[in-house]
């Protein structure tokens, strides 16, 4: 995990170092930045695989082909093995995605399993820029006067180029010849979907085997995203999804004589932390708490709105709490792996139990994941990677994702006596106590109980007469004083920037 910038068409040194300075909190343990016939690349690193021999920017010596990555890919061995020129120089997982683009150019990127974004420059004048098809790891781009410059992050960019900020669509590379294209999608066609057949009334029975094979994907998935050189931990609310990332990491562990790390965030006796202490005792991890005081949340509070780069209440409440857990967590360890994901696949929101049809509910499904990359992962990047740590998301690998979407719809509709996601508790049954198996779902902002911390007191720093002043200031329209108080904070710092063009915002707030 790391953080990169870059520039197609001249860019002063002087751009480069201000741009990688703003984002050093990414790669705190160390920088490169190389000009390649008048291209730039950037790179902060964080070191995770081969740590010692894996810093960026990359080098294909016999192309000239230099690569700047942000992010893993989990199948490089396998892609490695597929490759006819294996000579590699360093371990790094990034070094196989750049031998592959150099092989077979970056349509290629599509046999890619991982989150990443890649900036990639040549002595002959290549230039290619590419972000994973969910939009896991963050890559913005701004145009102006023939020149092109990208960043993980927005407050990378100067001040006079917030205005041309956007984000770089997920799914696609983007080269001067060709512009974009379309190489991935979060999303499978309708053709490309896994085959299954099944009764839509809730309630109907699942089949032993689908339940089976759900299991297994998510334990392959969740074993695949243990590789590094470092240990990797989980963050652990006590919900569900968290749980039985923990339960999978944690029997990984024990078959090589080792014990999982877990991390739990909360207010004194709040839900979250409870369930997460007794889980994390059933599952025999070494855990590890920040319990936070109101004032706590209420202190980091602008400084979590700076770092998220949004204002959309929702995401700033569940944000404060990731934030002080990030802190503590990274003094821990450098990886973990996180629930993310698990509710927009086996359909774990409350609202969602609205939906009464198949159509309607896969359909929802569908867009909130697709709309996931400016949303919940914007805010599980910027929150860990903030404080140097890394956070995985095995739930929204694409043959995760696959396999969720291809389940008929109906296995997944909820309820008055039929609780949300009862495909995935019902797959993993046996795996936790019952209790913690079928726990209700809380919202993490109030698990851990930072909602009730907030809201009340952001929506009283906003007059009504205030608000109708300034909800006008963002197209579309603040919705509440509680929005309008988030956005004065973004505004300090990202004033220039066009949220239309960069930040996606949730139904209600």
């Amino acid at each position: 995990m790391c953080g990169i910038v870059g520039g197609y068409g001249a860019m002063e040194p002087e751009t480069a170092a201000r741009m990688m300075g703003r984002i050093s909190h990414r790669g705190p343990d160390d920088d490169g930045l190389v000009e390649v016939a008048g291209n730039t690349l950037g790179h902060r690193r964080l070191s995770i695989v081969d740590v010692e021999g894996g810093k960026q920017p990359l080098l294909k010596p016999d192309e000239g082909l230099y690569l700047v990555g942000n992010g893993e890919v989990y199948n490089h061995e396998e892609i490695l093995e597929t490759l006819e020129d294996r000579s590699m120089s360093t371990r790094s997982d990034n070094e196989v995605a750049l031998r592959l683009v150099a092989e077979r150019g970056p349509d290629a990127l599509s046999g890619l399993l991982g989150m990443y974004a890649f900036l990639i420059a040549g002595e002959d004048g290549t230039f290619i820029a590419a972000r994973d098809p969910v939009g896991i790891k963050p890559l913005y781009w701004a145009k102006r006067d023939g020149l092109v410059r990208f960043a993980s992050e927005m407050r990378a960019f100067d001040e006079d180029w917030q205005p041309s900020v956007e984000s770089f669509p997920p799914g696609h590379y983007w080269t001067p010849e060709e512009g974009l294209v379309r190489f991935g999608r979060a999303v499978p066609e309708e053709g490309d979907l896994e085959p299954f057949d099944g009764p839509g009334e809730p309630g109907a029975p699942i089949p032993g085997g689908i339940l089976e094979k759900v299991r297994d994907r998510l334990i392959r998935t969740v074993e695949r995203q243990m590789m590094g050189d470092v240990p990797v931990g989980v963050f652990l609310s006590g919900g569900l999804d968290s749980s039985l990332v923990a339960a999978i990491a944690a029997r990984w562990y024990e078959r090589r004589g080792e014990r999982l790390k877990t991390f739990a965030v909360g207010l004194e006796d709040s839900p979250d932390l409870l369930a997460a202490r007794a889980v994390a005792e059933h599952l025999g991890t070494e855990h590890h708490e920040s319990v936070y005081t109101a004032e706590d949340a209420l202190a980091v509070l602008p400084e979590v709105v700076r770092v998220i780069e949004s204002f959309d209440p929702s995401l700033v409440r569940s944000a404060v709490p990731n934030y002080i857990l990030s802190e503590f967590t990274a003094k821990h360890v450098k990886v973990v792996l996180t629930g993310e994901g698990a509710d927009e696949i086996f359909a774990g929101y409350e609202y969602l139990e609205d939906f009464r049809t198949e159509e309607d509910l896969h359909a929802e499904l569908v867009r909130t994941i697709e709309g996931l990359h400016d949303l919940n992962l914007q805010r599980a990047d910027r929150v860990t990677m903030a404080h140097g740590l890394e956070a995985r998301v095995p739930f929204l690998e694409l043959d995760m994702i696959s396999l969720g979407l291809s389940l008929p719809a109906g296995w997944k509709l909820a309820g008055e006596d039929q609780p949300e996601k009862r495909l995935l508790r019902q797959a993993f049954d046996g795996w936790l106590p019952h209790d913690f198996l079928w726990r209700k779902k809380a919202q993490f902002g109030d698990g851990s109980g930072a909602s009730s911390v907030l809201k009340d007191r952001m929506e009283a720093s906003v007059t009504e007469e205030e608000f109708e002043r300034e909800r006008n200031d963002v197209d579309p329209p603040l919705r509440t004083r509680e929005e309008a108080a988030y956005y004065r904070v973004f505004a300090e710092g990202l004033g220039d920037v066009r949220p239309k063009r960069v930040i996606s915002r949730f139904a209600t707030a």
